[in-house]
């Protein structure tokens, strides 16, 4: 089992809904939608672009997929997520943007937010003491031939290669995607989403996804809301 530290919307939130109407699945309970015709991407277009991101869920990633430590449990890194979450102030992206990185569709800042890059590296650092050392299959499997100096160095260090000042904050929507249909896949998630893509994205909570098997679709196991103690204090 595999657990991951994640942003994503509440379930009931428009952009949730529209998301895992476009992945076909829904992180927060599993169910599983029929792709069907998108813009100008036929059923199975939309299936095959989508298959990629569709296991993991709609989600950013803040602290990517760890086994836990010797000795540490589920419940312990809940009471932790609580107790951070409670103190850290939530972050307001007033505007997103459809962006392709690396040949795969996301939802991105217009700007870089410094209290985003922030709060995910003190998610990245606060967390580790949770995170198995990684195995050599763990490192192959993020092929570290091609990385960046500073991201191997983030990868042996962390176990993920883009923190720190290598972090995007992005929200997958497709898996790469070919130049040749990259303007028609484009098109196709700006019909779906419409106007959610020109909506203010709140960063206000932490969500604990898991793996319950290797290869298994990645699930919601729990939120936790960024700054309670602070709404308390203010109350």
């Amino acid at each position: 089992m595999r657990y991951a530290i994640y942003f994503t919307p509440p379930q009931d939130d428009p952009l949730t809904r529209a998301a895992a109407d476009w992945l076909g699945r829904d992180a927060f309970g599993g169910q599983v939608t029929q792709p069907r015709l998108s813009g100008g991407l036929t059923a199975e277009e939309r299936a095959f672009h989508t298959a990629a991101a569709r296991r993991y869920g709609f989600h950013a990633t803040l602290k990517s997929p760890f086994t836990l430590a010797a000795g540490e449990t589920e419940q312990a890194l809940q009471t932790a997520l609580d107790q951070f979450a409670s103190m850290a102030a939530p972050v307001t992206l007033p505007l997103v943007e459809l962006s392709r990185l690396d040949g795969f569709f996301a939802i991105t800042p217009f700007e870089r937010s410094e209290a985003l890059d922030r709060l995910a590296g003190e998610v990245v650092s606060g967390f580790d003491i949770y995170r198995a050392p990684m195995t050599e299959r763990d490192i192959e499997r993020r092929n570290p031939d091609g990385l960046a100096p500073e991201q191997l160095k983030n990868l042996y260090l962390w176990g993920y290669p883009y923190v720190f000042g290598s972090f995007r904050f992005h929200m997958t929507l497709s898996g790469r995607v070919a130049d040749a249909q990259s303007a028609k896949v484009e098109a196709a998630i700006r019909d779906h989403f419409g106007p959610l893509l020109d909506e203010p994205l709140e960063i206000d909570a932490l969500t604990l996804f898991v793996e319950p098997e290797p290869g298994a679709p990645f699930m919601v196991r729990s939120s936790h809301m960024l700054g309670a103690m602070a709404q308390l204090e203010n109350a």
